[in-house]
């Protein structure tokens, strides 16, 4: 019998500073069986680093790799956004930077995180649309921290920086910036 995933709501009140993007999310996340509370809450904060109204969670690990675990369509069905977190492979990400015109990795995992980059930062640097960014462990774990079936949190970003917090705690996050598009 095959493991149903565990489903998540989060409210977000969400304050862009540094796109000038402000909104109220009501969000439900379906964690899948073999998905850690980290995984998931990284790809929280993915969604908040590019909200829109038009952005939606992909269909999950067991997925193909047909879509980014968070994309935004536009009104013609093209992929205006595609967003991975963890450590993809460099021609799914070569791929997704032929569909899509933004394409964001948010990586996380330490030392794993430094190797993968190690290895595929030649592989992908010629790719104008890309924005890799990777969190630090301890920023991850402290991620894990806030989820909650039902959660309620507040998230400002200005200038790079994260606030993001609930009722579990408040945290400071400034992922680094290990690539970025040149207009960026």
């Amino acid at each position: 019998m095959a493991l149903k995933s565990t489903i998540f709501k989060a409210e977000l009140q969400l304050a862009d500073l540094d796109r000038s993007h402000f909104g109220d999310y009501s969000l439900t996340i379906a964690r899948h069986p073999s998905e850690t509370d980290e995984r998931m809450m990284v790809r929280l904060l993915a969604f908040a680093l590019n909200a829109s109204e038009t952005l939606t969670f992909g269909r999950g690990l067991s997925a193909t790799d047909d879509e980014g675990d968070l994309q935004d369509l536009d009104a013609t069905g093209s992929v205006e956004r595609w967003i991975d977190v963890g450590l993809p492979d460099e021609k799914l990400i070569r791929r997704a930077c032929n569909r899509a015109r933004h394409v964001m990795v948010l990586s996380y995992g330490g030392r794993t995180a430094e190797i993968w980059w190690q290895q595929t930062q030649g592989k992908v640097s010629g790719q104008k649309n890309l924005r890799v960014l990777a969190l630090s462990v301890e920023d991850s774990k402290a991620l894990a921290g806030l989820a909650e079936r039902g959660m309620r949190l507040q998230c400002t970003i200005q200038d790079g920086t994260i606030w993001l917090g609930g009722e579990q705690g408040h945290l400071e996050l400034t992922p680094k910036v290990l690539q970025a598009p040149e207009s960026a």
